[in-house]
Formats: C-alpha cells, structure tokens, sequence
C-alpha cells in the first residue's frame, strides 16, 4: 500500500502507534483512490484488526479516541458534520491527503504554529476541501475571518499545522453554511448561500405591483 509524503510527515507526528495501525490497516484500504472517501466506519472490524493478538480494545469508545488523533493531524474527516461525543459507527471519513498533490501540500503539514492576528487560510486548499465536503459557498468574508481569528487567538495554547488551521476554518465555514440564521436569500439543496449582486423582486413583490398596476390601467 502506498502512502504518500504527506501521509507520511502526518503519520510521524504525535500519534499513537494505535491511531497509526488503524488508519494503515483499517481505514485506508477502504478509501477510493480518487475521492479519499471510506467505507462507513465498522467497529466490529475496526476492533479485530486493532486486537491482532491481545484483547486491547474492546469498546467503541476507545475506536473513536484513536479516530480523533487521525483528525487532531488532518489524515481523516468526517464527510458530513458528527457530534464527537457521539458513536463513529457507520459514519464516513474522507482522507485528504490521499488526493492532494504533494507538491502543494507537504510544507502545510510542516509549519505548526499558534494562531496570529495577520492569518489567512490557504485559498487553493480551501477550495479543495470545499469540493471534498461538498460546500457550495465557500467565498468567506472579513467578518468570518475575524471571528475565527479572535475565536483561536484566545486558546493560545493551540497550535496546528496551517493545512489544520485551513481545516477548521473550512469546517466552520461548512456549519455557518448549513445553519438556519445564515444571512441569506438563496437555498441550494440544503445548504444556505450568499446571493451575488443583483436584485430580485420575490413573489408578493410581483403580485403587488401586479395589482396596482391593474388600478392605475
């Protein structure tokens, strides 16, 4: 099985060697190789292939902590948004950085460093993992990057790989875009989006100038 360069500076950063095992031999195998889409989680299978000689683990619990170390370094995602207090049974993962051209991405797995007031996201890996997780509306505005700036700049003793903290930006992009207070006038699917320039008469608009136009005749 081949593991590419960011895979593996991912894979040598601190990791057990559980967390390790379980992507190599558990989590890998069933992503598609263009997309980096898994097979739903299966614990049942998860666990016998952590538990090769000793019963080591035995809850799903313990399968989802060595699944937030895969995150906690960017080798895994979840597709749709998942409650981490929750069970992982079933649910999908995406593997980034099995689709991005190492070219481009190696040096973000690199450069770990706290969050400052002058950050700015990496536009192309934005772009890459909206189309990942399916965000329409990626195009984020001074206001939202202030918030996640002033939002991290009071943990400072956080500190992530700027492919990571594009990540997080994404993520919470994603959920602004999913919620129902979004400012906005266009629904696409389920995902709320900002309108372009341009205006656009809604229906009791039509109507009503309809009407009067109808009394004025």
């Amino acid at each position: 099985m081949h593991f590419n360069k960011a895979e593996q500076t991912a894979l040598l950063q601190s990791l057990s060697n559980d967390a390790r095992i379980l992507y190599m031999l558990g989590i890998k195998p069933t992503a598609n190789d263009s997309t980096g889409i898994t097979s739903p989680l299966n614990y049942k299978s998860l666990l016998s292939i952590l538990n090769t000689k000793d019963e080591k683990f035995t809850l799903g619990r313990q399968v989802n902590s060595l699944i937030k170390e895969l995150l906690s370094v960017g080798l895994v995602t979840f597709q749709n948004e998942v409650e981490l207090n929750h069970s992982f049974n079933g649910k999908t993962l995406v593997l980034p950085l099995t689709t991005m051209q190492i070219d481009d991405y190696s040096r973000l797995h690199l450069n770990w460093h706290k969050m400052h007031i002058d950050w700015l996201p990496n536009e192309k890996l934005i772009a890459d993992l909206a189309k990942l997780l399916g965000i329409i509306d990626y195009d984020y505005n001074s206001s939202e990057l202030g918030d996640f700036i002033a939002y991290w700049l009071g943990r400072p003793e956080s500190q992530f790989s700027e492919y990571q903290w594009t990540q997080k930006f994404v993520f919470g992009l994603k959920k602004k875009r999913l919620a129902h207070g979004f400012k906005s006038v266009q629904k696409v699917g389920q995902q709320i989006v900002q309108t372009k320039a341009g205006i656009q008469a809604d229906d009791n608009a039509k109507n009503l100038v309809a009407k009067y136009s109808k009394k004025d005749a």
